[in-house]
């Protein structure tokens, strides 16, 4: 029986680990096809069946579970090994994946990326934004950026950008002739502006005062699944919104907003980057946390 290249066993744990071929021929940078080929003669090689593929999804059979159990330290080992070399040169070399949420990103954007990259020519940052929680050690990332109570308790935290505040926010002309909301079940008399959260679900938002927590399913007629799209929803009238403060600061400050319900929005533990406690660190994403801990956002 041929033994199967490296790279053939790296793609096979790259497909089992993400579940898809699409998105495990993007992280390795070749074509669905190609990724299809190699592992059809993976199987073909070993003689036996390692994945069970349909037009939606792919799943182990108990073969390719077996094999992926063995090769998950294998592969971590070599990558700790190659990482040493970096380690050696004095120079951290690379790609460093991240997946992050908007407004984490935007901060590493302004912030940390230039001040990094500037320092670490040869490293390569692949941030990915969007809403939804994956779990970063599945989808093939060194790190992830979500609100720290939202990091796994597994996981390594490092915060930065200080503390948030989700506020309601509603402009003056929605609010003329209104009575402002005076507690959040006062909601239930206005029209909002209700955020579908990337999993699907409709956001139900959160107001704490003095210890106490209450949670309303706002009424309206609107329903959004954007930060931005809701403040200018906002701004133009159309209802109470409830956003990350950062989100509508500036429409604040001019005046086309204004905060209701103030005394119910608490500030929380803001952003972290996070990564796997029990994993080997890359020097990649050592380098970028010393970045991020000397920027001080």
């Amino acid at each position: 029986m041929p033994r199967p290249s490296l790279n053939d066993l790296a793609a096979f744990a790259s497909v089992a680990n993400l579940r898809s071929f699409r998105r495990a021929a993007e992280t390795i940078g070749v074509s669905r096809s190609a990724l299809s080929h190699a592992m059809i003669g993976l199987e073909r090689n070993l003689g036996i069946r390692l994945l069970n593929r349909t037009t939606r999804s792919v799943s182990l059979t108990e073969a390719g579970a077996r094999l992926l159990a063995h090769l998950g330290p294998v592969l971590q080992d070599l990558d700790t090994a190659l990482d040493s070399l970096a380690e050696v040169r004095g120079t951290p070399s690379g790609t460093l994946r991240i997946n992050a949420n908007k407004s984490g990103a935007a901060i590493l954007l302004r912030d940390v990326i230039p001040h990094f990259l500037a320092h670490h020519p040869e490293v390569e940052i692949d941030l990915v934004s969007e809403g939804r929680l994956v779990d970063i050690v599945e989808q093939g990332f060194d790190a992830g950026v979500r609100l720290a109570e939202a990091v796994p308790q597994d996981m390594v935290a490092v915060r930065f950008g200080g503390d948030a505040r989700f506020i309601a926010v509603a402009s003056p002309a929605y609010l003329d002739g209104r009575d402002p909301p005076i507690t959040p079940d006062d909601l239930h008399a206005h029209r909002c502006i209700r955020q579908r959260l990337p999993s699907g679900k409709r956001y139900r938002w959160e107001f704490s005062r003095h210890g106490a927590e209450v949670v309303v399913d706002v009424p309206g007629v609107l329903t959004l699944d954007d930060n931005d799209l809701i403040v200018e929803a906002a701004a133009d009238g159309l209802g109470i919104a409830y956003v990350p403060e950062s989100f509508a600061r500036t429409l604040l400050d001019s005046g086309h907003l204004v905060a209701v319900l103030e005394d119910w929005c608490p500030a929380i533990p803001g952003l972290a980057l996070y990564y796997p406690r029990n994993r080997h660190v890359p020097s990649t994403l050592r380098a970028f946390i010393d970045t991020l801990k000397a920027a001080e956002v």
